[in-house]
């Protein structure tokens, strides 16, 4: 089964907390603090597999963690670090987040990565908290969650040739006939539902991938039939074979045929159209074939049309060895350098807050003041004391004020929720 398509959620490793400790020694009574740091959460990382063909694996597997970090211990021992999860996906692969349809990560070389989800930091032990004036702190940091989030998984074959074609045209008999590959044929439209790719070899020179694109039809721009899960595929090709039933065996006419095809390649994008094709008028072994290939001789050049009969095998070899002459004249696929596109946010500075109200309820929202918030334990009484006091320090307390908050108020920073007092309403 082919599957190109997958929306999956991602879970990074929750951090490991940290831990309150003092030593307890025989003849130290009043052992410093020795709480250890927890293990930092696991990252979910992609990584693409040149071995792998479609994301068939993802729609029995939608939900993707990576492990939790080990909390600390006394003693000065720091937890484990969570293990990365590494999620195998096929060259081609590109990663979109879900909520907002914004393109993450472009993948393409075997071996190369994206962090899908990272793993939270681990919380600091009570003995990262002792100074001069507090000696023996009796809180520890809580672990970072995880980031979460569900992405869809898009894949556009690589392929060096793409062949395009009205259903039924004979796409997938000249890919059998070409490749290895031995795609579904039936004398009815619709019988490729997937695309399929075969490696051709043609003697004395180097293979090529080729791609069969499943028949496309009139609207399939707008996404009529399977359009747009179809059209994608053909981005990345340096080379179309676009294969046309001279006979009209269903009626049509070649050579509106050929002007429609090409018509929904320009307005799927405007680049597909410009792709240098090879013409090919298939079926010339039947009768009726001879009016459709005069048709498009007349229209394209004599020169411009090569006639074959996937059936029979005439013809192929010229066309193989035509695409294998184009694409040694053809630059490579031009492909991302990095894999990674960056979101706006994730250039922001993590120490920025933004302040929104809904009804009576402020909302705080920034990266650094929710990490603070998901760390701190807000049962000990200690770091409580810690939260407020860094809170009034980082300028959040007159933020509040400046949007109007006023004491008895409720503030929400995550999932936390709090009554607003000042420092001398306290």
């Amino acid at each position: 089964m082919f599957v190109d398509r997958a929306k999956i959620y991602l879970k990074g490793g929750d951090g490991g907390n940290g831990v309150v400790s003092f030593r307890r020694e025989k003849y130290v009574p009043f052992g410093g603090p020795d709480g250890g740091d927890g293990g930092r959460g696991g990252d979910v990382i992609f990584q693409v597999d040149p071995s792998l063909r479609t994301l068939l694996d993802f729609r029995y597997q939608q939900h993707i963690r990576a492990e939790r970090g080990e909390h600390g211990k006394g003693s000065n021992k720091h937890g484990r670090n969570g293990k990365d999860k590494i999620v195998r996906v096929p060259p081609g692969t590109q990663i979109r987040d879900a909520e907002t349809n914004l393109l993450l990560a472009d993948l393409t070389e075997p071996g190369q990565t994206y962090i899908g989800a990272k793993g939270g930091r681990g919380g600091r032990g009570n003995a990262r908290f002792a100074t001069a004036k507090q000696k023996a702190p009796r809180f520890a940091e809580k672990g970072e969650p995880g980031e979460e989030k569900w992405v869809w998984l898009e894949l556009k074959l690589i392929a060096d040739v793409g062949l395009v074609g009205f259903p039924n045209a004979g796409k997938s008999t000249f890919l059998s006939r070409v490749t290895a590959a031995r795609p579904k044929i039936a004398d009815y439209p619709f019988t490729t539902l997937t695309p399929n790719l075969g490696v051709v070899d043609v003697e004395g020179v180097e293979p090529f991938v080729i791609a069969d694109i499943p028949g496309i039809i009139e609207g399939a721009h707008a996404g009529v039939g399977l359009g747009h899960d179809f059209l994608r595929h053909i981005e990345r090709t340096r080379l179309l074979i676009h294969i046309i039933d001279a006979a009209g065996v269903d009626g049509r006419s070649p050579l509106e045929d050929y002007r429609q095809i090409n018509e929904e390649l320009r307005l799927y994008d405007e680049r597909l159209s410009q792709l240098p094709q090879i013409v090919v008028a298939n079926k010339a072994d039947l009768p009726q074939a001879e009016k459709g290939i005069k048709e498009l001789c007349r229209a394209l050049g004599e020169e411009n049309v090569h006639v074959m009969s996937a059936v029979t095998g005439s013809g192929v070899k010229d066309v193989l060895y035509k695409a294998v002459q184009m694409l040694a004249q053809l630059p490579p696929t031009e492909l991302p350098e990095k894999p990674v596109v960056f979101t706006p946010a994730e250039e922001e500075d993590d120490k920025a807050i933004s302040i929104s109200r809904e009804n009576d309820v402020f909302i705080i929202s920034g990266k650094q003041i929710e990490r603070f918030v998901a760390m701190t334990d807000f049962e000990n009484e200690e770091a409580v004391k810690r939260f407020q006091r860094l809170f009034r320090l980082w300028g959040h307390e007159d933020a509040l004020k400046a949007a109007g908050a006023k004491n008895g108020d409720t503030v929400k920073i995550g999932e936390f929720e709090f009554i607003f007092q000042t420092e001398e309403e306290e």
